[in-house]
């Protein structure tokens, strides 16, 4: 810490506040605090005013995107989507099967597949992320009645294709709210913070909404950051859904439970609660996980009735270990895999599929509310190894 003198030559001081102006100048963001809290903060009114000055801070910090404010007329004439979901599917994992089908390109110098072939392509699997245990069963499956055989380049790919297939159709389920339970249905979302979970649960809100006419309520319980709760706000006011929340700092457990009260009152179809993805200190997380789940259970056992995990696919390996973590601090039940488009991570989610066996409801390849969309294995297999349709 630095102890600042007061200073009896003016010319000095003056000089003083110059050189600190070239050195930091106006509107340098702040340094980030500390994300390490504890879950029952919000009960401590010292601890509360400390946080406010945080504020300012926290609303510095790099935020999730926002919907942009478009009109229909914008949408009907915006003709950048049109091939179809599995065009966009194929461009946004364009670097993934560039990389696979480039390690292809450069095993394939004889007709005949041999072992040394085979451990190449073990090889091209692993650094795909689709990880070692996975990339062996792939192999194994693949070169069944195939070794020693004539096959050219298109003839691996389709069959690589078909064998992570079958991989994937096990885990291949779209979101369904289950309509014969007492609304409203609940549906917890967790993921680390910048995994994309607030644009997702605007995605959500937006097809639930608009496409499928279910009223939908949105609960702000990341109740840390005073920007989540603003995007949130902007993606419910974009839907047509209802948002609720509470001061920043609040405790999570109260929102989600006034938030659940409210729904059921008001008659809503769907509620989604955002929550906090800081794993900086896992016992803190998963205490206001549990707090989050053991409050709604009070009001119903059966709640949530879905929790749901965003994994940002550019982490590549570690989300294993994301996965790992969540699973260890509530019952995930389905997977949202997002960011496809942003790096040649692709295979990540056949890894994913083949270790956990936890549902994947969707996939992201994009910003834009249709490039959400329900996870389909064959086409994703097929476009991970850059077939077309």
């Amino acid at each position: 810490m630095v102890f600042w003198r007061k200073k009896n030559n003016i010319a000095v001081q003056e000089q003083d506040e110059r050189d600190q102006e070239m050195l930091h100048p106006q509107g340098e963001p702040e340094l980030e605090p500390s994300t390490d809290y504890e879950a029952e903060l919000a009960d401590d009114p010292i601890q509360a005013e400390l946080r406010e000055t945080d504020n300012d801070v926290i609303d510095e910090l790099e935020i999730s995107p926002v919907p942009e404010d478009i009109t229909h007329d914008d949408l009907e004439n915006d003709h950048s989507d049109e091939g179809g979901w599995f065009s966009r599917l194929a461009s946004g994992l364009g670097k993934s099967s560039s990389k696979i089908t480039k390690g292809l390109g450069d095993i394939i110098t004889k007709s005949k597949l041999d072992q040394d072939a085979l451990d190449a392509l073990e090889e091209v699997l692993i650094e795909a992320d689709l990880g070692p245990k996975t990339a062996a069963r792939v192999i194994e499956d693949f070169s069944k009645d195939r070794f020693g055989k004539d096959i050219s380049e298109e003839e691996i790919k389709e069959a690589l294709a078909g064998s992570i297939t079958k991989i994937l159709e096990p885990v291949a389920k779209p979101l369904v709210i289950d309509k014969s339970v007492s609304s409203p249905y609940v549906i917890l979302v967790c993921g680390v913070n910048g995994a994309g979970k607030t644009t997702t649960i605007g995605k959500y809100m937006e097809k639930f909404q608009k496409e499928e006419g279910t009223s939908v309520m949105v609960a702000a319980a990341d109740t840390f950051r005073a920007a989540a709760i603003d995007q949130l706000g902007v993606w419910a006011k974009r839907s047509g859904a209802v948002m609720f929340s509470k001061e920043v700092g609040s405790d999570a457990a109260s929102v989600a439970y006034e938030a659940y009260e409210k729904a059921k009152a008001d008659n809503i179809d769907v509620l989604l609660i955002d929550t906090a993805g800081r794993l900086q200190n896992k016992a803190n997380l998963m205490e206001e996980l549990e707090k989050i789940i053991r409050v709604l259970k009070k009001k119903d056992e059966s709640i949530p009735h879905a929790t749901l995990l965003v994994l940002d696919s550019t982490t590549g390996q570690n989300a294993y270990s994301q996965v790992e973590t969540f699973k260890n601090m509530v019952d995930v039940t389905g997977l949202i895999v997002t960011k496809l488009d942003g790096s040649a991570k692709g295979g990540v989610l056949v890894g994913l599929a083949d270790q956990f066996g936890v549902p994947v409801h969707a996939i992201g390849i994009g910003e834009k509310i249709e490039d959400l969309q329900a996870f389909k294995a064959q086409d994703y297999a097929r476009s991970l190894m850059g077939l077309e349709s």
